[in-house]
């Protein structure tokens, strides 16, 4: 569809098709006022063709673990926005160094896990040292 004078736009549909993305997660962005809301047509959704990367961005953002507020702030039109994804990416370094921290203590435990050999939990070394390093009740001192 071409509005007069503003080019073409797409339905929430082909935005979504384009996007390989659901309608309802287009809707969901809308509300939570991380897309823009689009322009009416006959109470319709129309929105511009340049709306396919920033549902992209969106989705990228999201993926390596931004929150919808962080992405709000992304779109934000103040200052250059590299300086707004260094500054969003230098916070969210220490969540995901202590995150690749967890796993990888998570991926010791297993790894042990995989090797247990006992006849009962309620005899297992492993779980003892689970147990007290978790602070848990019922680790045998």
């Amino acid at each position: 569809m071409v509005i007069q004078g503003g080019g073409e736009r797409l339905t929430i549909g082909e935005a979504a098709r384009r996007s390989g993305m659901r309608t309802s997660r287009i809707r969901y962005w809308e509300a939570h006022g991380v897309l823009p809301e689009p322009e009416r047509v006959s109470g319709m959704r129309r929105y511009r063709p340049d709306v396919v990367r920033r549902l992209a961005i969106i989705d990228a953002a999201q993926r390596v673990g931004f929150t919808l507020a962080e992405i709000r702030e992304l779109f934000a039109d103040q200052g250059p926005a590299h300086e707004r994804l260094r500054q969003l990416s230098a916070r969210k370094l220490p969540d995901i160094d202590d995150l690749i921290e967890r796993a990888q203590t998570i991926r010791s435990l297993l790894v042990r896990c995989a090797t247990c050999d006992c006849d009962s939990l309620d005899e297992c070394r492993i779980i003892d040292g689970v147990l007290h390093a978790a602070g848990g009740a019922g680790a045998r001192a």
